[in-house]
């Protein structure tokens, strides 16, 4: 049980400890108070403690440390919370479980690091859909892509996803001239690389052709170079990953002996404070850069 000070006129005052609220296990996992979690949308938390809690707003501002007034503008949708300390401060106000508050995007409660029990997948805040194809993720990629100001694209020829004109996302790419440009960075396999050979002869295709096609991606990408921050390089290593990456939302695919990247089960992955998979896939992508060859 914890307490927190409070400032009056400049000085700091005690409070009396800090009381958390007690809420039924069922309710955390009602699916409107996971999705509530999953979006940061603390206003309808707020709300769904009153509904199965019997909280007050006087009782959640006591339990979480805020004033009712506070609380109040949350639950209106007059001030939403953003800040990752006050996350947690919530999340102990409310005695949330551990499973709670992963789809918030915050650690456990407790050390679970030896013999821990592992949580569902699908309450990992990280990845929030799994689609059976890239084809099941267009309209969804489609509507991020129309406004994101930071696009990262990680393929082997990419002209399925930016090097035709009716690829996935080049339309999107193309901004009316009163909007900023985005920022994107392509990278593509290197013609040249042994892997493109070895990959060639997975999809059963000749090495000629795949090179053709990565070198004719590349030649369409010049041309977005003047409505767009436009950066593309080559990579060598073997192609495992295929990575689109819209701001703070990637969605992830792979390659195999046995489908192209779009064939691929395609995972929707978030950008939350403590997810590796977001930051692993990103520094990976930050890697390939600096040691890629730019040729737009």
């Amino acid at each position: 049980m914890t307490s927190h000070p409070i400032a009056i006129r400049g000085r700091i005052m005690p409070t009396a400890p800090l009381v958390p609220i007690e809420l039924p296990e069922w309710a955390w996992q009602r699916a409107e108070v996971r999705e509530a979690l999953r979006e940061r949308a603390m206003g309808a938390v707020f709300r769904h403690v009153q509904q199965y809690g019997g909280a007050s707003q006087a009782r959640i501002a006591t339990a979480v440390a805020m004033t009712q007034a506070r609380v109040n503008e949350v639950i209106n949708g007059r001030r939403e919370i953003t800040r990752l300390d006050v996350f947690e401060r919530i999340a102990d106000g409310l005695n949330m479980p551990d499973d709670a508050r992963h789809l918030l995007g915050l650690a456990s409660a407790r050390d679970t690091h030896s013999s821990g029990r592992a949580f569902d997948l699908a309450a990992f805040p990280e990845v929030v859909r799994v689609y059976a194809t890239q084809a099941a993720a267009s309209e969804d990629i489609r509507q991020l892509a129309m406004s994101a100001q930071q696009l990262d694209i990680l393929a082997v020829r990419g002209l399925g996803l930016i090097g035709l004109n009716d690829s996935l996302l080049r339309s999107a790419l193309i901004r009316p001239e009163d909007q900023q440009a985005p920022q994107i960075r392509v990278l593509l396999l290197d013609p040249e690389s042994p892997a493109l050979a070895v990959r060639a002869a997975e999809i059963g295709e000749s090495a000629e052709s795949l090179a053709g096609g990565v070198e004719l991606a590349e030649s369409r990408l010049r041309e977005l170079s003047s409505v767009s921050d436009l950066q593309v390089y080559r990579y060598g290593m073997y192609p495992t990953w295929r990575i689109i990456r819209l701001d703070g939302t990637m969605f992830v695919s792979a390659f195999d002996a046995g489908w192209e990247g779009h064939e691929s089960a395609t995972y929707k992955v978030m950008e939350t404070p403590h997810g590796p998979l977001y930051r692993g896939f990103q520094r990976m992508f930050a890697s390939m850069v600096e040691t890629g060859i730019r040729t737009v």
